[in-house]
């Protein structure tokens, strides 16, 4: 629930994407725990539950690439069927109606695709998890159709033979530069961006709403907790991103 306070200052973000275009949106992990995927970082977040797998021990230890797989064959299904919530319906009306362009975000889930957000507006920055990749020939798949072979085995690439993982970016691996890049020049040219559930502690993605800073861009931003460009930005709401973006989306699309 909204208080008057929390109504008042989205209703002034409102104005602020009706004048100045063009908006974009970077959003973490915080906008999808309402469809019950949990965070990195919080309480109840994956970090305190299991420790991730590191990109170098997936490489060289099979017995990693082992539990590796066998979290994946429990986990993937659960994530096929998760739900986007309204905070991704929200951003994708706002991008239907022309108020918002593309979305940058941290987030492999690929929710905002699924609540109707065109896939060619989504940038991924951690990759997806919806594809497997082959890290030798690059070859890739659908999650949903890859059969990982049965429990207690490691798959192969099945046209090289090489290592393969979900499509994302593991702990100590590279992001892709040219997404990379791509995100970047965009942030610069932002005159609004809408920064939603993401503690920015996770670099080189936190650096996307400072190139927005640095390129006169007002920044909105909607998260649970305070955040390291609050004091630089000209709209803070502390509130669950759902309830936050679809007001925002009912005062300009109705």
């Amino acid at each position: 629930m909204l208080t008057e306070a929390q109504r008042e200052i989205i209703e002034q973000l409102a104005d602020e994407l009706y004048r100045n275009q063009p908006a974009l949106a970077f959003t973490g992990a915080g906008i999808s725990t309402e469809s019950g995927i949990p965070d990195y970082r919080g309480p109840d977040g994956l970090w305190s539950k299991q420790n991730p797998t590191r990109f170098r021990d997936f490489l060289t230890d099979l017995e990693v690439r082992r539990r590796y797989w066998q979290r994946w064959r429990e986990r993937y299904p659960l994530l096929a069927r998760t739900q986007p919530n309204a905070g991704h319906r929200a951003l994708a009306r706002l991008q239907a109606a022309g108020y918002l362009r593309e979305i940058i975000t941290q987030n492999i889930d690929g929710l905002h695709q699924k609540a109707g957000s065109d896939p060619s507006l989504v940038i991924e920055l951690h990759g997806t998890a919806h594809q497997i990749r082959c890290l030798d020939c690059g070859a890739r798949w659908p999650a949903e159709e890859f059969d990982p072979g049965p429990e207690g085995t490691v798959p192969d690439c099945p046209l090289c033979g090489g290592l393969v993982k979900e499509a994302t970016v593991s702990f100590g691996e590279s992001l892709d530069k040219d997404t990379l890049r791509r995100a970047l020049e965009l942030a610069e040219t932002a005159a609004v961006l809408l920064v939603v559930g993401t503690s920015l502690s996770v670099y080189p993605a936190a650096y996307v709403p400072r190139r927005a800073l640095r390129g006169g861009a007002s920044l909105a931003v909607v998260n649970y907790e305070p955040t390291p460009v609050d004091n630089q930005a000209r709209y803070v709401l502390y509130a669950p991103a759902g309830p936050a973006l679809d007001e925002l989306a009912s005062l300009l699309t109705g």
